[in-house]
Protein backbone atom coordinates (compact mmCIF):
# COMPACT_ATOMS: atom_id res chain seq x y z
CA UNK A 1 0.00 0.00 0.00
CA UNK A 2 1.49 2.85 -1.27
CA UNK A 3 1.09 6.62 0.86
CA UNK A 4 1.14 9.87 -0.96
CA UNK A 5 3.28 12.49 0.55
CA UNK A 6 2.41 16.16 0.59
CA UNK A 7 5.58 18.09 -0.60
CA UNK A 8 5.57 21.79 0.77
CA UNK A 9 6.88 24.05 -0.83
CA UNK A 10 8.89 27.56 0.23
CA UNK A 11 6.42 30.25 0.22
CA UNK A 12 8.46 32.49 -2.23
CA UNK A 13 7.96 29.58 -4.60
CA UNK A 14 4.25 28.81 -4.23
CA UNK A 15 3.62 32.88 -4.90
CA UNK A 16 6.09 32.77 -8.31
CA UNK A 17 3.97 29.14 -9.38
CA UNK A 18 0.96 31.44 -8.22
CA UNK A 19 1.46 34.02 -10.43
CA UNK A 20 2.45 32.25 -13.78
CA UNK A 21 -0.85 30.57 -13.23
CA UNK A 22 -2.89 33.62 -13.06
CA UNK A 23 -3.83 35.24 -16.21
CA UNK A 24 -2.70 38.64 -16.71
CA UNK A 25 -5.25 41.51 -15.54
CA UNK A 26 -5.54 43.96 -18.51
CA UNK A 27 -5.12 47.50 -17.34
CA UNK A 28 -8.96 49.58 -17.90
CA UNK A 29 -8.07 52.84 -19.37
CA UNK A 30 -10.65 55.45 -17.84
CA UNK A 31 -13.25 57.63 -19.75
CA UNK A 32 -10.85 60.46 -19.27
CA UNK A 33 -7.34 58.70 -20.95
CA UNK A 34 -9.74 57.52 -23.77
CA UNK A 35 -10.82 60.90 -24.90
CA UNK A 36 -7.59 62.32 -23.97
CA UNK A 37 -6.05 59.55 -26.64
CA UNK A 38 -8.55 59.32 -29.21
CA UNK A 39 -10.32 62.99 -28.78
CA UNK A 40 -9.80 62.83 -33.02
CA UNK A 41 -12.10 60.34 -33.27
CA UNK A 42 -14.68 61.73 -30.79
CA UNK A 43 -14.79 65.24 -31.92
CA UNK A 44 -16.25 63.26 -34.86
CA UNK A 45 -19.28 62.78 -33.03
CA UNK A 46 -19.75 66.16 -31.83
CA UNK A 47 -22.26 67.50 -34.50
CA UNK A 48 -23.97 64.49 -34.58
CA UNK A 49 -24.62 64.72 -30.98
CA UNK A 50 -25.59 68.82 -31.12
CA UNK A 51 -27.87 67.65 -33.77
CA UNK A 52 -29.95 65.19 -32.04
CA UNK A 53 -29.84 67.29 -28.71
CA UNK A 54 -30.92 70.14 -30.36
CA UNK A 55 -33.70 68.78 -33.10
CA UNK A 56 -34.49 65.46 -31.54
CA UNK A 57 -34.41 66.01 -27.33
CA UNK A 58 -35.27 69.20 -26.67
CA UNK A 59 -38.23 69.73 -28.78
CA UNK A 60 -39.57 66.71 -26.24
CA UNK A 61 -39.81 69.48 -23.34
CA UNK A 62 -43.01 70.80 -26.03
CA UNK A 63 -45.03 67.48 -25.15
CA UNK A 64 -46.11 69.47 -21.83
CA UNK A 65 -48.93 71.19 -24.39
CA UNK A 66 -50.58 67.43 -24.33
CA UNK A 67 -51.70 68.47 -20.81
CA UNK A 68 -52.21 72.08 -20.77
CA UNK A 69 -54.12 74.55 -22.54
CA UNK A 70 -52.30 76.11 -25.23
CA UNK A 71 -52.98 79.31 -27.00
CA UNK A 72 -50.55 81.22 -29.76
CA UNK A 73 -49.46 84.24 -27.84
CA UNK A 74 -49.47 82.78 -24.55
CA UNK A 75 -47.37 81.11 -22.85
CA UNK A 76 -44.71 78.60 -24.54
CA UNK A 77 -45.62 75.40 -22.30
CA UNK A 78 -49.48 76.62 -22.41
CA UNK A 79 -51.36 78.31 -20.19
CA UNK A 80 -53.67 76.08 -17.85
CA UNK A 81 -53.31 72.40 -16.34
CA UNK A 82 -55.96 70.17 -18.51
CA UNK A 83 -54.58 66.95 -17.67
CA UNK A 84 -56.16 64.02 -20.14
CA UNK A 85 -58.76 65.89 -21.65
CA UNK A 86 -57.13 65.97 -25.23
CA UNK A 87 -56.12 62.29 -24.90
CA UNK A 88 -60.08 61.77 -24.12
CA UNK A 89 -60.88 64.00 -26.69
CA UNK A 90 -58.99 62.01 -29.39
CA UNK A 91 -59.98 58.57 -28.10
CA UNK A 92 -63.86 58.98 -28.70
CA UNK A 93 -62.84 61.02 -31.88
CA UNK A 94 -64.04 58.46 -34.98
CA UNK A 95 -61.84 60.45 -37.19
CA UNK A 96 -58.91 59.41 -35.32
CA UNK A 97 -59.69 56.13 -35.49
CA UNK A 98 -60.73 56.32 -39.18
CA UNK A 99 -57.41 57.79 -39.82
CA UNK A 100 -55.03 55.33 -37.24
CA UNK A 101 -56.92 52.58 -39.54
CA UNK A 102 -55.33 53.78 -42.58
CA UNK A 103 -52.33 54.23 -40.54
CA UNK A 104 -51.85 50.69 -40.23
CA UNK A 105 -53.28 49.44 -43.54
CA UNK A 106 -50.34 51.43 -45.03
CA UNK A 107 -47.85 50.58 -42.84
CA UNK A 108 -48.56 47.15 -42.88
CA UNK A 109 -48.73 47.55 -46.91
CA UNK A 110 -45.53 49.08 -47.08
CA UNK A 111 -43.62 46.85 -44.84
CA UNK A 112 -45.05 43.36 -46.50
CA UNK A 113 -43.78 44.74 -50.19
CA UNK A 114 -40.64 47.05 -49.41
CA UNK A 115 -38.98 45.10 -46.68
CA UNK A 116 -38.77 41.43 -48.61
CA UNK A 117 -38.07 43.26 -51.87
CA UNK A 118 -34.91 45.06 -51.92
CA UNK A 119 -33.19 40.94 -50.19
CA UNK A 120 -34.51 39.35 -53.20
CA UNK A 121 -32.86 41.73 -55.69
CA UNK A 122 -29.45 41.45 -53.38
CA UNK A 123 -29.67 37.69 -53.81
CA UNK A 124 -30.22 38.06 -58.00
CA UNK A 125 -27.52 40.27 -58.38
CA UNK A 126 -25.46 38.07 -56.29
CA UNK A 127 -25.69 35.49 -58.52
CA UNK A 128 -25.07 37.73 -61.49
CA UNK A 129 -21.60 37.14 -63.07
CA UNK A 130 -21.47 39.83 -65.56
CA UNK A 131 -19.83 43.05 -63.64
CA UNK A 132 -21.06 45.68 -66.31
CA UNK A 133 -24.80 44.88 -66.06
CA UNK A 134 -24.62 44.06 -62.30
CA UNK A 135 -23.09 47.61 -61.65
CA UNK A 136 -26.10 49.34 -64.23
CA UNK A 137 -28.75 47.32 -62.09
CA UNK A 138 -27.55 49.08 -58.91
CA UNK A 139 -27.23 52.45 -60.36
CA UNK A 140 -30.72 52.81 -61.85
CA UNK A 141 -32.06 50.77 -59.24
CA UNK A 142 -30.78 53.10 -56.30
CA UNK A 143 -30.71 56.11 -58.36
CA UNK A 144 -34.28 57.34 -56.90
CA UNK A 145 -33.43 57.27 -53.54
CA UNK A 146 -31.17 60.66 -54.00
CA UNK A 147 -34.39 62.34 -55.22
CA UNK A 148 -36.13 64.84 -52.90
CA UNK A 149 -39.38 63.65 -52.16
CA UNK A 150 -41.27 66.34 -54.25
CA UNK A 151 -40.11 65.19 -57.29
CA UNK A 152 -41.06 61.46 -56.62
CA UNK A 153 -44.01 63.05 -55.95
CA UNK A 154 -44.28 65.29 -58.82
CA UNK A 155 -43.10 62.17 -61.44
CA UNK A 156 -45.93 60.18 -59.75
CA UNK A 157 -48.63 62.80 -60.52
CA UNK A 158 -47.49 63.30 -64.28
CA UNK A 159 -47.23 60.18 -65.30
CA UNK A 160 -50.92 59.11 -63.52
CA UNK A 161 -52.26 62.24 -64.73
CA UNK A 162 -55.68 62.23 -66.77
CA UNK A 163 -53.28 63.12 -70.02
CA UNK A 164 -50.20 61.23 -68.77
CA UNK A 165 -48.62 58.54 -70.03
CA UNK A 166 -50.41 55.64 -68.48
CA UNK A 167 -53.55 56.83 -69.83
CA UNK A 168 -52.62 57.49 -72.83
CA UNK A 169 -51.69 54.37 -73.30
CA UNK A 170 -54.82 52.88 -71.63
CA UNK A 171 -56.55 55.04 -74.34
CA UNK A 172 -54.63 53.35 -76.83
CA UNK A 173 -55.50 50.05 -76.38
CA UNK A 174 -59.15 50.85 -76.29
CA UNK A 175 -59.41 51.62 -72.56
CA UNK A 176 -61.21 54.69 -70.52
CA UNK A 177 -58.51 57.18 -68.94
CA UNK A 178 -58.49 56.34 -64.83
CA UNK A 179 -58.35 59.34 -63.04
CA UNK A 180 -55.98 57.77 -60.32
CA UNK A 181 -54.71 60.57 -58.27
CA UNK A 182 -58.88 61.47 -57.64
CA UNK A 183 -59.68 57.83 -57.18
CA UNK A 184 -59.36 55.98 -52.81
CA UNK A 185 -59.36 53.30 -54.29
CA UNK A 186 -55.75 53.64 -56.25
CA UNK A 187 -54.02 55.39 -53.57
CA UNK A 188 -52.62 52.90 -51.47
CA UNK A 189 -50.96 50.83 -54.29
CA UNK A 190 -49.97 54.77 -55.84
CA UNK A 191 -47.96 54.97 -52.18
CA UNK A 192 -46.73 51.70 -51.70
CA UNK A 193 -45.19 51.55 -55.55
CA UNK A 194 -43.78 54.68 -55.29
CA UNK A 195 -42.37 53.73 -51.94
CA UNK A 196 -40.68 50.57 -53.72
CA UNK A 197 -39.55 52.22 -56.62
CA UNK A 198 -37.71 54.72 -54.33
CA UNK A 199 -36.33 52.87 -51.71
CA UNK A 200 -35.52 49.13 -53.25
CA UNK A 201 -31.97 50.10 -54.37
CA UNK A 202 -30.38 51.67 -51.23
CA UNK A 203 -31.86 48.51 -49.12
CA UNK A 204 -30.45 46.29 -52.00
CA UNK A 205 -26.72 48.10 -51.50
CA UNK A 206 -26.82 47.26 -47.72
CA UNK A 207 -27.82 43.41 -48.15
CA UNK A 208 -24.57 43.26 -50.95
CA UNK A 209 -22.50 44.31 -48.06
CA UNK A 210 -23.72 42.07 -46.05
CA UNK A 211 -23.16 39.16 -48.14
CA UNK A 212 -19.58 40.56 -49.47
CA UNK A 213 -19.08 39.75 -45.01
CA UNK A 214 -20.29 35.95 -45.98
CA UNK A 215 -17.22 33.22 -45.89
CA UNK A 216 -16.70 31.29 -48.71
CA UNK A 217 -15.58 28.28 -47.13
CA UNK A 218 -19.19 27.80 -46.41
CA UNK A 219 -20.59 28.14 -50.09
CA UNK A 220 -17.73 25.43 -50.86
CA UNK A 221 -18.30 23.11 -47.75
CA UNK A 222 -22.12 23.00 -48.87
CA UNK A 223 -20.94 22.09 -52.75
CA UNK A 224 -19.21 19.23 -51.71
CA UNK A 225 -22.32 18.14 -49.16
CA UNK A 226 -24.26 18.34 -52.79
CA UNK A 227 -26.06 21.56 -51.75
CA UNK A 228 -27.35 23.00 -55.06
CA UNK A 229 -27.82 26.88 -55.40
CA UNK A 230 -30.98 27.18 -53.88
CA UNK A 231 -30.04 24.78 -50.68
CA UNK A 232 -26.76 27.22 -50.47
CA UNK A 233 -28.82 30.42 -50.45
CA UNK A 234 -31.67 29.09 -47.93
CA UNK A 235 -28.46 27.44 -45.93
CA UNK A 236 -25.89 29.53 -46.18
CA UNK A 237 -26.85 33.00 -47.36
CA UNK A 238 -29.81 33.90 -45.34
CA UNK A 239 -28.33 32.92 -42.22
CA UNK A 240 -25.31 34.74 -43.17
CA UNK A 241 -27.11 38.43 -43.83
CA UNK A 242 -29.94 37.29 -40.63
CA UNK A 243 -28.50 40.17 -38.73
CA UNK A 244 -28.75 42.23 -41.31
CA UNK A 245 -32.14 41.37 -42.15
CA UNK A 246 -32.78 41.83 -38.31
CA UNK A 247 -31.45 45.08 -37.70
CA UNK A 248 -33.67 46.90 -40.63
CA UNK A 249 -36.87 45.17 -40.11
CA UNK A 250 -36.45 46.51 -36.19
CA UNK A 251 -36.07 49.52 -37.71
CA UNK A 252 -38.97 49.58 -40.20
CA UNK A 253 -41.18 48.57 -37.37
CA UNK A 254 -40.14 51.37 -35.38
CA UNK A 255 -41.17 53.84 -37.95
CA UNK A 256 -44.61 51.83 -38.72
CA UNK A 257 -46.72 54.50 -37.11
CA UNK A 258 -44.64 57.34 -39.35
CA UNK A 259 -45.84 56.16 -42.55
CA UNK A 260 -44.32 58.22 -45.35
CA UNK A 261 -45.79 62.33 -44.23
CA UNK A 262 -44.34 64.24 -46.80
CA UNK A 263 -45.24 61.63 -50.01
CA UNK A 264 -49.01 61.17 -49.03
CA UNK A 265 -48.98 64.60 -47.85
CA UNK A 266 -47.90 65.65 -51.70
CA UNK A 267 -49.61 63.02 -52.90
CA UNK A 268 -53.32 62.97 -51.19
CA UNK A 269 -56.59 65.08 -51.65
CA UNK A 270 -59.50 65.48 -50.20
CA UNK A 271 -61.47 63.08 -53.10
CA UNK A 272 -58.76 60.51 -51.07
CA UNK A 273 -58.86 60.96 -47.74
CA UNK A 274 -61.06 57.94 -47.01
CA UNK A 275 -57.97 55.82 -47.76
CA UNK A 276 -54.82 58.37 -47.90
CA UNK A 277 -55.17 60.08 -44.32
CA UNK A 278 -52.75 58.88 -42.04
CA UNK A 279 -52.50 60.05 -38.48
CA UNK A 280 -48.98 62.41 -39.54
CA UNK A 281 -51.50 64.18 -42.16
CA UNK A 282 -54.34 64.45 -39.72
CA UNK A 283 -51.81 66.13 -37.16
CA UNK A 284 -50.68 68.17 -39.62
CA UNK A 285 -54.02 69.33 -40.55
CA UNK A 286 -55.26 69.88 -36.71
CA UNK A 287 -52.19 71.53 -35.67
CA UNK A 288 -50.81 73.60 -38.35
CA UNK A 289 -53.52 74.64 -39.80
CA UNK A 290 -56.37 74.24 -37.36
CA UNK A 291 -54.12 76.02 -34.60
CA UNK A 292 -55.08 73.33 -32.04
CA UNK A 293 -51.67 72.91 -30.96
CA UNK A 294 -52.66 70.81 -27.91
CA UNK A 295 -55.08 68.23 -29.41
CA UNK A 296 -52.43 67.85 -31.98
CA UNK A 297 -49.40 67.51 -29.32
CA UNK A 298 -51.50 64.68 -27.53
CA UNK A 299 -52.43 62.67 -30.57
CA UNK A 300 -47.94 62.71 -31.87
CA UNK A 301 -47.47 61.48 -28.08
CA UNK A 302 -49.70 58.69 -28.46
CA UNK A 303 -48.06 57.68 -31.62
CA UNK A 304 -44.53 57.81 -30.85
CA UNK A 305 -45.30 55.83 -27.47
CA UNK A 306 -46.98 53.37 -29.85
CA UNK A 307 -44.12 53.09 -31.49
CA UNK A 308 -41.68 53.11 -28.76
CA UNK A 309 -43.74 49.82 -27.65
CA UNK A 310 -43.66 48.18 -31.32
CA UNK A 311 -39.57 48.59 -31.56
CA UNK A 312 -39.29 47.62 -28.20
CA UNK A 313 -41.52 44.60 -29.07
CA UNK A 314 -39.67 43.93 -31.92
CA UNK A 315 -35.92 44.27 -30.59
CA UNK A 316 -36.95 41.64 -27.28
CA UNK A 317 -38.76 39.13 -29.69
CA UNK A 318 -35.86 38.94 -32.30
CA UNK A 319 -33.34 39.04 -29.51
CA UNK A 320 -35.28 35.49 -28.09
CA UNK A 321 -36.25 34.35 -31.58
CA UNK A 322 -33.02 34.57 -34.04
CA UNK A 323 -30.41 36.07 -30.90
CA UNK A 324 -29.77 39.11 -33.06
CA UNK A 325 -31.53 42.53 -31.69
CA UNK A 326 -30.37 46.29 -31.41
CA UNK A 327 -29.59 46.58 -27.87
Amino acid sequence: MSTTKAVDLPPDTRSRSRARSDPPRRSRRTWRQSLRRDWQLYSLAVLPLLFFAVFRYLPMLGNVIAFRRYRPGGSMFGDEWVGWRYFKLFWHDPSFWHVFTNTLVIGVLTLVVCFPMPIILALLLNEVRSRKFKKLVQSVSYLPHFLSTVIVAGVVMQFLAADGPVNQVLHHVGHKPILFIQQPGWFRSIYVSSELWQTVGWGTILYLAALTSIDDNLYEAARIDGANRWKQTWHVTLPGIRPTMVTLLILNVGTFMAVGFEKILLLYNPLTYPTADVVSTYLYRMGVISNNFSYAAAIGLFESLIGLVLIVTANRISRRAVGTSLW
